[in-house]
């Protein structure tokens, strides 16, 4: 089976989709096993890849964006180096959690949840991190960061432009 993908996601890797895909075909709950490798290999899972793990493993694509966008471990889009979540849970949102993502953004260069141009940092605000009681709070690469404010912001974000 060739890859019937769109040249401008998976030429580079379509050869090691491929051994992916025939590595789990026939295999039954082989769909998750697959999007965690493809991911792996893409750093995310853009349209053209799931086309081909639905052509692939003979499952319909909707099964497959399905799944996509039920678990949060993957995504649909690009991450940066720099991963940060902040929480926009009651308990944050409730602290300032808002002003703080308006400030994010501001200095990431960003409008809205994504990756900034130079793909050192992506931004995604998310229900609840699991540490209310540091609200606001936010994650980078799993790093918790939590009582912001909006000053807190430009510093964080120097820190890590500064580790490049």
């Amino acid at each position: 089976m060739g890859c019937k993908c769109s040249s401008t996601c998976v030429a580079p890797k379509a050869q090691e989709l491929e051994k992916i895909i025939n590595k789990y075909k026939g295999v039954k709950g082989a769909l998750i096993p697959v999007l965690h490798e493809a991911q792996e290999l893409y750093g995310y899972l853009p349209i053209q890849v799931q086309k081909a793990i639905a052509e692939g493993l003979g499952v319909p694509l909707a099964e497959v964006y399905g799944v996509v966008t039920f678990y949060t471990q993957f995504s649909l889009y690009p991450k940066g180096k720099y991963q940060i979540q902040l929480c926009l849970g009651t308990a944050c949102y409730v602290k300032g959690a808002g002003v703080i993502y308006e400030e994010l953004k501001k200095e990431l260069g960003l409008k809205e949840d994504g990756v900034t141009e130079d793909g050192m940092f992506s931004l995604e605000a998310c229900r609840c991190i699991g540490a209310c009681g540091l609200a606001p709070v936010l994650t980078i690469n799993g790093e918790v960061y939590g009582r912001l404010v909006p000053s807190d912001v430009p510093k964080l974000i120097q820190k890590y432009r500064d580790l490049g």
